[in-house]
């Protein structure tokens, strides 16, 4: 397996890294657009690669549901199916379990869950988490976790912590080989179950780690001291993953500890809301204001959607529900969030990381326009 992580520059503790797969290389800081159901909503694989983006997630819980692996690797793997030949990293369900599976029974050697498509009973284990992976042929998967809620009392997460644990071996057992393999810190809110859980996966010498557990309902300032505290904890020479997390103020803070990898639904799903990132702040683009404005969104903006169309137009396109509103507000979203991490991993290279900080500080906090 070729699966290579070099750091090329520093400033302070953020990172300026590149993973080199046999799909391709990702630049880190990396955000990845999260490809649920084996697409980005509303955009097909070549847009994706004209935008720029190196990696995608795609999730495990769903495609596992509908359509299948066994379908998917039937015609070829996930990169086959999806017309996407870039790296893909497919995460292990277990947010999902958690998230959309209220009647789910947790065992020691899985989770028992209803789906939430048809309500069918289903049992996931370890081991079938690596297989499903293993067919849909992701270049990064992941361990299985139990998703512990916020807040969880102390025992409830060391148990849960003890679990896990238990599982991380045993996907590491019945990993596929071709695959590179991270393991997720957990143990809640609780610094010592955190730097317990890192040693515990350290030991087991996974590919790269992940942050899992957080963004789940705590308040930011609880997040934050849990990804300061640990992600020093883990191995400087592999990359280091924030799972779920997109808002660009949690991604400042995540880099600045160290934080390689990222991904979230926000710029998608916002788009689809009409919420659209600028380099002014975030605009709700059904705002009256906009009916006649025959500006672009944002006139720096070298996206397709930028330099062509009107506020006007995107305004008159989302108050029609046109489909194709869905599809330029996605665009610009997608391109913004990636030419973001184009800049911040520019400014890391030149060691002004804090001072690109500060600026999108003030613009992200001050220009919020709903």
């Amino acid at each position: 397996m070729h699966f290579q992580f070099n750091i090329i520059n520093t400033d302070k503790s953020a990172r300026r890294g590149q993973i080199r797969t046999e799909r391709g290389t990702i630049n880190t800081p990396a955000f990845m657009p999260v490809g649920t159901n084996a697409t980005v909503k509303a955009m097909n694989s070549d847009e994706m690669k004209e935008l720029g983006a190196e990696i995608i997630l795609s999730n495990t819980y769903h495609l596992y549901l509908r359509p299948g692996h066994d379908i998917i690797r039937s015609v070829g793997g996930l990169h086959q199916f999806m017309q996407w030949d870039g790296p893909v990293l497919t995460d292990s369900g277990g947010f999902q379990v958690f998230s959309l599976s209220p009647l789910r029974k947790i065992r020691d050697d899985g989770v028992e869950f209803r789906s939430h498509i048809d309500g069918s009973l289903h049992f996931l284990t370890p081991e079938l988490v690596m297989e499903i992976q293993g067919a849909l042929g992701s270049v990064i998967a992941m361990v299985f976790v139990e998703c512990i809620p916020y807040p969880a009392e102390r025992e409830y997460a060391m148990n849960s912590l003890t679990l896990t644990t238990k599982w991380a071996k045993r996907c590491l057992d019945a990993r596929n080989h071709e695959q590179a393999l991270f393991g997720i810190v957990q143990g809640g809110m609780y610094t010592d179950l955190r730097k317990q859980s890192a040693e515990e996966l350290i030991e087991m010498e996974f590919d790269g780690y992940a942050l899992g557990g957080l963004s789940v309902g705590e308040p930011k300032e609880l997040m934050y001291e849990m990804v300061n505290y640990t992600t020093p904890l883990l191995p400087a020479e592999k990359p280091r993953y924030l799972m779920g997390i997109g808002d660009l103020l949690d991604v400042l803070e995540a880099v600045s500890a160290g934080i390689d990898m990222f991904d979230c639904v926000m710029p998608t799903r916002n788009a689809r809301n009409g919420t659209l990132f600028t380099s002014q702040g975030r605009i709700s683009i059904k705002r009256e204001e906009f009916k006649k404005d025959a500006g672009p969104l944002d006139p720096g903006c070298t996206c397709y959607t930028c330099q062509n169309f009107s506020r006007a137009y995107l305004r008159h396109m989302f108050m029609s529900r046109e489909i194709l509103s869905m599809r330029l507000n996605t665009i610009h979203n997608i391109h913004f969030f990636l030419e973001f991490f184009r800049e911040m991993r520019r400014a890391i290279e030149k060691g002004e990381f804090a001072e690109f900080r500060k600026e999108q500080t003030e613009i992200l906090k001050n220009n919020f326009h709903q």
